[in-house]
C-alpha cells in the first residue's frame, strides 16, 4: 500500500518551514515531532480538552483535529511563540505565573493560546466572558478561578 505524501510550506511562530508529510499526519504530531516544538500538548486526541490548541492565522484551532497538509500556506502560532525575542513573558504568561493560574501545567499552553486570541478580539472582557471563552479548555487541577483572575489581570495590563 502506497502512502500519500505532500510537500507543504507553512509558517510557525514567524519561521517558514518546508516539509514532506504523509497525508494522515496530524498537525499536533507535525508540530511536536517534525518541528520538535513540544509545548503543544496532546490530551484527548478528540478535540475536547483543548490542550493542543494553537492559532491558525490568529484563530484558535485544535491541532489534533487538523491534518498538517491543511495548514499548508498558513501561519501557525504555538506557545513557544508567545515569549518575545528577549525572553520576556507575554502578559498572559506573566499573569498566569503571578496569579498561580496553573498547577500541573498540562492544559496551560492550550489555555494561553485560546486566551491570546480571545484578548485580541475582546481586550476588555468581564469575568463571565472569560469563563465562556475558557469553557472549551479543560483543567483538572485549578478550579479555573486563578486562571480567570490571570486573564483579567493580563487584559488590564495589555490595555495599559
Amino acid at each position: 500500500m502506497d502512502t500519500d505524501f505532500h510537500d507543504i510550506t507553512l509558517s510557525v511562530n514567524g519561521k517558514q518551514y518546508r516539509r514532506r508529510v504523509e497525508s494522515r499526519v496530524l498537525l499536533s504530531d507535525f508540530i511536536r515531532h517534525d518541528l520538535v516544538l513540544a509545548g503543544t500538548h496532546v490530551g484527548c486526541e478528540h478535540g475536547v480538552c483543548g490542550a493542543c490548541t494553537v492559532l491558525l492565522d490568529g484563530e484558535p484551532v485544535r491541532s489534533c483535529l487538523l491534518l498538517a497538509v491543511q495548514a499548508r500556506n498558513h501561519e501557525i502560532s504555538t506557545i513557544e511563540g508567545l515569549t518575545n525575542k528577549d525572553g520576556e513573558y507575554h502578559p498572559l504568561q506573566q499573569a498566569m505565573h503571578d496569579h498561580h493560574g496553573l498547577q500541573c501545567g498540562y492544559c496551560t499552553p492550550g489555555i494561553l493560546m485560546t486566551m491570546t486570541a480571545f484578548l485580541d478580539e475582546n481586550p476588555s472582557p468581564g469575568e463571565d466572558e472569560v469563563r465562556e471563552a475558557l469553557s472549551g479548555n479543560l483543567c483538572r487541577c485549578t478550579g479555573y478561578q486563578n486562571i480567570v483572575d490571570a486573564v483579567l489581570a493580563a487584559a488590564e495590563r495589555m490595555r495599559g
